[in-house]
């Protein structure tokens, strides 16, 4: 009866729109003062969170970014990925989905991969005759690239809460993520084909595909050195972030040179903002979660799991229906922050790898981003595109249904996720 009170305590605060960070936040105070415990013990879970080393690793991503994205990267990326491919059926989709994979391998954003693909890709797709609700699902979906495909902002959140290794999750993110990226091409290849009524292109030239090529590369050159300084050790993520964050102003500063004073200070701006909020909610989050531990919570939800469901299976199908629904309220980070607690005890008692769990979470969450009302990309999108949000929501669920059926995949086949960071 207690947990029922409390989520419906949230829930009320939400609704009545609370901002997250302090609705749980107050909540947990509250919690604690009314169970008898020390309201001490608020303060001090706040400054036991905020002093992680791997915590920096997120503005210094977001900041990372917000520089690509201010200095038109994106432009460059796909325009390199569109002359290779763009002859294909679907070939400016296939581009679309290749260079949202590329920059999540880059920024670890999912709102930066939409927004700055977006920018470029909508209109070119329009232009070429293919169906706008079908642009704009793919745009939206593929923007949650930037969450599952390392280095991803959420996967570091989670590590730092259950004191897992992020690069393990990294790892075990890899298998997933281009697992949905063919998912992704092959959906948009058979759709643009059949149904999305694209034109056809002729192939570029070699000599337009160097010239792209070389123009992207700097680009390319920083994903392969982030990721590259984590897989190799020689550079933890916040280390690798740093790294990135200098060679990103390397990249658009004196090379390309499309880095204006102006937008350094709107990406700074726009870092610090997010920052600032993330920050917030984590803070909120680590008070709620030290009330519902010392109220037992977690633990008996465990026990009602185990009385209640006896098989993985039947775990997995609830726990994916929960975080969807939360996904019609919640945004994504909320949802890592408060269930993961929550559920990864319970998951852990039915024999889940944390690492594998851990990836499971990330894919209901890249689901949550993309599910009406509040999915994060569909107003990214709406906003890019200047379109109407149910244009946005029809074009994103055969993407949503695939996504589903990733995760179903990835129950069966468990190795997808921890073959490269255990058994490789």
């Amino acid at each position: 009866m207690t947990t029922v009170l409390i989520l419906a305590s949230l829930f009320t605060l939400l609704l009545i729109r609370v901002p997250v960070a302090f609705a749980l936040g107050g909540l947990g105070l509250g919690m604690l003062i009314l169970g008898g415990f020390s309201p001490l013990m608020a303060p001090q879970a706040i400054l036991s969170t905020l002093d992680g080393f791997i915590l920096l690793a997120v503005p210094l991503f977001l900041l990372m970014s917000n520089i690509l994205l201010k200095g038109g990267v994106g432009r460059d990326l796909f325009a390199a990925v569109h002359a290779w491919v763009g002859h294909w059926p679907g070939g400016l989709a296939v581009a679309t989905i290749l260079s949202c994979a590329i920059f999540a391998a880059i920024s670890g954003s999912s709102v930066a991969t939409a927004a700055t693909i977006g920018t470029v890709a909508i209109p070119e797709m329009i232009q070429r005759g293919y169906e706008r609700k079908f642009v704009y699902g793919l745009l939206a979906a593929g923007g949650t690239l930037g969450i599952l495909i390392p280095p991803s902002i959420p996967m570091i959140v989670y590590g730092f809460v259950t004191e897992q290794s992020v690069i393990a999750l990294f790892l075990a993110g890899v298998g997933p993520g281009l697992m949905l990226v063919v998912f992704f091409i092959v959906f948009s290849m058979v759709y643009a084909r059949w149904f999305g009524g694209y034109t056809p292109e002729p192939a570029s030239s070699w000599d337009e595909r160097m010239r792209a090529t070389v123009r992207a590369f700097p680009s390319i050159l920083l994903a392969l050195v982030v990721i590259g300084a984590i897989y190799s050790g020689a550079a933890t993520p916040t280390e690798a972030a740093a790294i990135g964050f200098a060679v990103a102003l390397l990249i658009t500063g004196p090379i390309l040179r499309t880095l204006t004073w102006q937008g350094l200070k709107e990406a700074a701006f726009d870092a610090m903002v997010t920052t600032v909020a993330i920050v917030l909610i984590i803070a909120g989050a680590k008070v709620f979660g030290k009330a519902i531990t010392l109220y037992r919570i977690p633990q008996d939800i465990s026990v009602f799991i185990g009385q209640t469901i006896d098989t993985p299976l039947a775990f997995i199908i609830v726990v994916s229906i929960v975080l969807l629904i939360m996904g019609l309220v919640f945004e994504a980070l909320s949802m890592v922050l408060i269930m993961t607690p929550v559920l990864l005890p319970a998951a852990m008692a039915l024999g889940f790898d944390p690492i594998w769990f851990g990836v499971y979470m990330v894919v209901m969450v890249e689901c949550a981003l993309i599910t009406p009302p509040v999915g994060l990309n569909l107003y990214v999108i709406q906003s890019v595109a200047r379109s109407k949000l149910s244009d946005v929501s029809r074009g994103v669920l055969p993407f949503l249904v695939i996504m589903l059926i990733s995760v179903a995949i990835l129950y069966v086949w468990t190795d997808l996720a921890l073959y490269l960071p255990f058994k490789f």
